[in-house]
């Protein structure tokens, strides 16, 4: 049965799981949605049309679901959406969408979430990402699958991170960053792709190879962008095992709207 603490204040709307814990001093609003197996330290506050999917671990002191922290925000019903088995540690703050956008805050799966995060309104954040502490991510913000995100590291406004992409320690991002490539300082400097984090998530040699010919095309060679995205479309004719790593770049690239970090 559902484990709640008698101090804590759950608004009976609310719906809990039969396998969920809630923690001392801990407040969970009408319209929350808590999935299986999932535990809610002491002292956090759940609010908004929050759903919370199965397994997550949300440790004490985190504010999620309050209003967005836009000026623009008039209390619509908007949402945030979290998946499964994502680990949220202390002091994070997680808002709610906003009606300019998608209206939902969305974080995904597996996800590694540090001390002092924010993920601001609508947000799209992937699965099996790693967020390190007192990373900020501002409204609008997209992150790829297994991005990294390095500790103290604020991102623009609309800004996307691609997936597999690693930033640095203390980041200022404030242009898209591809897929795969390794970025960090202030301002912000390319200075590799995440060759060790494909090794460790299985990628082939010749998958490797193929990121590897994409960064030289857009870091290496001189190349304007459109050109660069030119010599990438022809890379998966080399290596056919990587055509869906080229399409994922040359749609990102399609897509950039801050231009990409150069």
């Amino acid at each position: 049965m559902t484990t709640i603490h008698p101090s804590a204040i759950v608004d009976p709307r609310a719906e809990l799981a039969a396998s969920v814990s809630v923690g001392p001093y801990t407040i969970i609003g009408p319209h929350v949605v808590i999935g299986e197996g999932t535990t809610i330290g002491a002292h956090c506050v759940i609010e908004g049309r929050t759903r919370i999917g199965r397994d997550n671990r949300v440790f004490q002191f985190c504010s999620i679901g309050a209003v967005p922290q836009d000026k623009k925000y008039a209390g619509e019903p908007t949402a945030l959406e979290i998946g499964d088995r994502n680990t949220v540690r202390e002091f994070c703050t997680f808002n709610l969408g906003t009606a300019q956008d998608s209206a939902v805050t969305r974080i995904g799966s597996d996800n590694w979430i540090m001390a002092y995060v924010h993920i601001a309104h609508d947000a799209q954040v992937g699965d099996q990402i790693v967020l390190a502490n007192n990373a900020t991510l501002a409204g609008h913000v997209h992150v790829g699958d297994w991005a990294i995100v390095g500790g103290l590291t604020g991102i623009h406004q609309f800004v996307k991170i691609g997936a597999h992409a690693m930033i640095g320690f203390a980041s200022a991002v404030s242009q898209d960053v591809p897929p795969f490539m390794m970025v960090d300082g202030n301002p912000l400097a390319v200075r590799g792709f995440n060759v060790e984090g494909l090794r460790r998530r299985g990628f082939s040699p010749a998958r490797i190879a193929a990121v590897k010919q994409m960064h030289r095309l857009l870091y290496r060679e001189g190349l304007t962008l459109d050109a660069a995205r030119e010599r990438i479309a022809t890379v998966a004719e080399a290596a056919p095992e990587a055509r869906a790593d080229v399409e994922a770049m040359l749609a990102f690239l399609a897509g950039a709207r801050r231009g990409i970090a150069r």
